[in-house]
């Protein structure tokens, strides 16, 4: 298997945009697992398979042809969609969609085909702590909700700042407390807390980090870099 970089954290947080970054300056393959999960939503809603049809819902990620493309695009069976996986509604039936089990083993099946033989930058909210257990580098980013929302209202021109805080408050409660692979920092994960950092600044962080791991191929120690932050500092909201 090639080297694995994984970044959790919760919505918000800005893994996706920060992973896609990092990916492109180190030549590795961006992974946008959300993406996938959205993808399924979308083919779900589409046939009107219940949220709760878990057979229904494993059969389609089973099947589901899914191309992740240079540029964030998205094709699902041969159509793009990535207009149609971004929007409130596909959002909320993803993340309930990826509660369940049989979904995201299907969904990790697809992930681990593609990590197999290339360079990964994968993110999520199980990457480190299911997927990739022994990734060469785990790191958990995390912002104080107020900065979540700022940064979802930035990609979500129009949306009223009470009706994000409360949907990303929900997510929360639900990506944590989900029975299967909850939201949770890895223990050998890195904690990085962005608040405050502007995107370059946590690139470069993450780079850092990702230098300090991985030398020839050979991995090295977080806790050997200098300056890291103990990834015991957990989570703290």
């Amino acid at each position: 298997m090639g080297h694995v970089i994984a970044i959790d954290g919760p919505a918000g947080a800005g893994k996706s945009t920060i992973a896609r970054l990092v990916a492109e300056k180190l030549g590795y393959i961006y992974i946008d697992t959300g993406a996938m999960y959205r993808a399924i939503a979308v083919w779900s809603s589409r046939t009107m398979t219940a949220a709760g049809d878990a057979h229904r819902l494993e059969q389609l990620a089973i099947s589901a042809e899914i191309e992740l493309l240079p540029g964030r695009r998205v094709r699902l069976n041969g159509e793009d969609v990535t207009d149609a996986i971004r929007t409130p509604d596909i959002s909320a039936l993803a993340s309930q969609i990826a509660s369940i089990g049989a979904v995201r083993a299907a969904l990790v099946s697809k992930q681990r085909q593609i990590a197999e033989n290339s360079n990964v930058v994968m993110e999520g909210r199980d990457i480190g702590s299911v997927v990739f257990p022994d990734a060469r580098v785990k790191i958990f980013l995390d912002a104080d909700p107020a900065e979540r929302v700022r940064r979802r209202a930035a990609e979500q021109p129009g949306e009223h700042p009470g009706a994000l805080t409360a949907q990303i408050a929900e997510r929360d409660q639900r990506d944590r407390s989900r029975a299967e692979s909850p939201l949770v920092q890895a223990p050998d994960a890195t904690y990085l807390d962005s608040t405050g950092m502007t995107q370059q600044q946590v690139e470069d962080e993450i780079l850092r980090i990702v230098r300090a791991r991985i030398s020839n191929g050979k991995a090295g120690s977080v806790a050997d870099a200098p300056g890291q932050a103990s990834s015991a500092a957990g989570e703290t909201r």
